[in-house]
């Protein structure tokens, strides 16, 4: 068995204060040794530049591999261009391909797309200079008409040259376990790394999961909402229903773990201490 693989994901900051509490966080994340940080980016493609200066910043201030995420909605060949020529002079060489989200009002999607058209052109472009990473929904993409359509599409992805695969983030482990099923069964080998979102608070959850699709199952969505203004006990009960989730993954033989950690170190290194993973003396 290989070694098992864990990152854990950013968004650009806002303002001198994120990037300062953001500069704290992944020190305290980066003790951890992970196999590289990712860097997300707005809607419609939007805050690239901050996702290519919270790479660099990544980077320096910690050593470790960084994955920027890169859209090309509304964008043009040349702006790929330029961006992968920015990323490789700053010495990244991993990318997460996606299509982006469409901004409200936004009608012409560019001169790319789906993903798989992004991922051809960096491969056509720049060969194997980059390690791309594409995005699956375990329970199925909001706006794919089926589930076959919706495996299709993820397929496409994998044979224009991605050479890996990072989930949305889900509640249900037998939606993972079908997805590597289903994609095996089209021959599909490449890692596919399960997304991990800690649960802190249901406001937020309940906003996000409804945003991008993500599913929270009955008894999970019923138990946070009995806790009412007790924060502490829902923390508590998300960190034993994420960390069960985890395990379950783990032991299906999940390559590894992504964390979304919404720039805060506390819920993943409860997590990681949780799941009982390697705890550097420096963490």
């Amino acid at each position: 068995m290989s070694e098992l693989q864990f990152s854990f994901e950013f968004f650009p900051p806002k303002g001198e204060k994120g990037a300062t509490r953001l500069a704290e966080v992944r020190k305290q994340l980066a003790a951890l040794q992970p196999a590289f940080f990712s860097v997300t980016f707005g809607a419609g493609g939007s805050t690239q530049s901050g996702t290519l200066e919270t790479c660099i910043a990544t980077k320096q201030d910690t050593g470790c591999d960084v994955a920027a995420h890169i859209s090309c909605i509304g964008s043009t060949r040349e702006r790929i261009s330029q961006l992968l020529d920015e990323y490789r002079q700053a010495g990244i060489n991993r990318l997460v391909a996606l299509r982006g989200d469409l901004l409200p009002g936004m009608t012409d999607p560019g001169e790319f797309r789906y993903a798989n058209e992004l991922v051809s052109f960096i491969r056509e472009t720049t060969g194997d200079e980059f390690h791309i990473e594409v995005a699956a929904y375990p329970e199925y993409h909001p706006e794919s008409p089926t589930p076959d359509a919706d495996l299709d599409n993820l397929v496409r992805k994998v044979q224009c040259g991605a050479d890996a695969v990072m989930t949305q983030y889900f509640y249900n482990v037998h939606a993972y376990e079908d997805l590597v099923e289903r994609l095996a069964a089209r021959g599909v080998r490449v890692p596919v790394v399960p997304g991990i979102m800690p649960i802190t608070n249901h406001d937020q959850l309940i906003r996000f999961s409804d945003r991008c699709g993500a599913e929270i199952p009955r008894w999970i969505r019923r138990r946070l909402e009995a806790f009412g203004d007790d924060s502490e006990s829902l923390r508590a009960f998300g960190l034993d229903v994420v960390a069960q989730l985890s395990r379950n993954l783990l032991d299906l033989g999940a390559p590894g773990l992504h964390f979304y950690t919404l720039n805060r170190a506390a819920p993943t290194l409860e997590l990681w201490q949780a799941l009982r993973l390697p705890m550097p003396a420096a963490a």
